[in-house]
């Protein structure tokens, strides 16, 4: 039998052949096949259960015996099936028995396939794990590690923090840096990385960061609002990697440390004096990272994503995500909450209560358990201004604000032609809070007596006084 093991091991120390050949006793085209095909299929190291047996199996399957009358199985072809969306193994062994029949050849049941599919993936992972399906996950992490940039009016050197994006199957990346690490630009970083790889994955895999996790529990992590509906529009899931388990998000740790290394660290003593212009430097790196041929896979990022993982992203929505922002207040007595130093109104039965808040560019909502209970345009300008709606009002509050000159003439013309001469001749003749408090008066003796009794005392009073003072009741 072909030493395999000692073929291999002298070729990783990096003996010649010819050598090789004279220390193994074999042939020198079959030590060249044994490397070549341990190089086609990434075998760049040895362990104790790659025996020489396992390495016949593995580097040579078409000399393995076939059971007598069993349809053969290309495994190959069954892995890399498996990683497309939907495909189960059991649809694969379905297909493959109607092909065994058709073929007069007997298929292998589903319990030996997967047995056999077991063995080869087991084999096959060593040196090539395929973990991920195209358009299943998008992992995303803030890097460890800064850049800068310098204010030109002061010279102050201002931190940059860099965003991380990754697909797990093509390894395709993209990277942003921002001036803070804010909820804002952290929704920002999404929705440009998004846009960057025209269209979105099933599931989004971030670190438990606060501007994207509020809480992180064992069994359920507690969502930023706004990060849940950034998801909710673009059809994707938040699942957030476990406390303390890095290995949930492999590529994008990887592509943390990659970033570090490739852009980070190369751009590390370029001067930018603004962070529009540390971004374009930043593209440039990218684009090069991403164009680059793999070391171990044939292709690069951009080519694998482009020929095999875009076509399987969702589609991105017609509009872009409106940013927003959730802050909490509680209801002061005179039925306002304060939302940067400006004042908005809610129903006063929630005084004292406290609310959530949901802010946009230019709205603002207020929701009690998640009920809206108010909104109203966002107040621009000098601080302290008040957005009242009447309707938060309890009725006294109401009708002492409704109570005013021009409420008073329209009330006036619903009571007839001499109430409203009437009251027009006082609110011309008094000042305002004078002649508001008569009105005032008046309006009660609706709760007395009858409009046309109101309307016909009017009358007289005026008829016997030629409209020359007020009347008074």
């Amino acid at each position: 039998m072909i030493d395999y093991r000692k073929i291999l091991a002298l070729s990783f120390d990096q003996i010649s052949q010819r050598t090789i050949s004279a220390s193994t006793g074999h042939a020198r085209n079959t030590v060249s096949d044994v490397i070549q095909r341990a190089a086609k299929l990434n075998v760049t190291s040895l362990n104790d259960t790659m025996t020489n047996v396992w390495l016949e199996e593995y580097l040579y399957p078409e000399k393995q015996p076939i059971e007598k009358g069993y349809c053969p199985v290309d495994w190959e072809y069954v892995h890399k099936e498996l990683q497309k969306k939907h495909v189960t193994l059991k649809l694969l062994h379905h297909e493959y028995a109607i092909a065994a029949k058709e073929a007069k050849k007997i298929p292998y049941a589903y319990r030996t396939f997967a047995e056999k599919y077991g063995h080869y993936a087991r084999k096959f992972k060593l040196t090539m794990p395929l973990k991920r399906k195209p358009g299943e996950i998008l992992e995303v992490d803030w890097a460890g590690a800064t850049l800068s940039i310098q204010d030109r009016a002061t010279g102050e050197d201002l931190t940059a923090y860099v965003f991380v994006a990754a697909l797990p199957y093509s390894q395709m990346m993209y990277v942003e840096a921002f001036l803070d690490m804010t909820s804002a630009n952290w929704l920002t970083a999404h929705i440009h990385a998004f846009d960057y790889f025209g269209g979105v994955t099933e599931t989004l895999v971030p670190d438990n960061l606060k501007t994207g996790v509020i809480k992180a529990k064992r069994e359920e992590s507690v969502l930023n609002e706004a990060y849940r509906e950034l998801a909710d529009h673009y059809r994707t899931v938040i699942v957030p990697s476990r406390v303390q388990k890095p290995k949930d998000k492999p590529s994008a740790e990887g592509s943390v440390g990659h970033a570090s290394r490739q852009i980070i660290a190369a751009l590390r003593n370029i001067q930018c004096f603004h962070i529009n212009e540390l971004n374009q430097h930043i593209v440039e790196k990218l684009e090069e990272i991403n164009t680059t041929d793999f070391q171990k896979r044939p292709g690069t990022r951009k080519s694998v994503f482009e020929e095999e993982e875009k076509s399987t992203l969702q589609q991105l929505p017609p509009t872009r995500f409106k940013m927003t922002e959730w802050k909490t207040a509680k209801v002061q007595l005179n039925y306002h909450i304060q939302v940067e130093r400006m004042y908005y109104s809610v129903p006063y039965e929630y005084a004292r209560e406290s609310v959530d808040i949901r802010l946009t560019t230019d709205l603002i909502e207020v929701y009690f358990k998640e009920t809206r209970i108010a909104s109203h345009k966002r107040l621009k300008g000098n601080v302290g201004q008040y957005s009242t709606n009447i309707d938060h009002m309890p009725d006294h509050h109401r009708s002492y604000v409704e109570h005013n000159p021009e409420n008073s003439s329209k009330w006036a013309a619903t009571i007839g032609p001499c109430t409203e001469k009437y009251v027009a001749y006082i609110l011309e003749n008094h000042v305002e809070k004078k002649a508001l408090q008569i009105l005032n008066t008046l309006q009660n003796l609706t709760k007395k007596y009858a409009v046309e009794e109101l309307e016909q005392a009017i009358l007289l009073r005026c008829l016997k006084s030629h409209l020359t003072h007020p009347i008074r009741f």
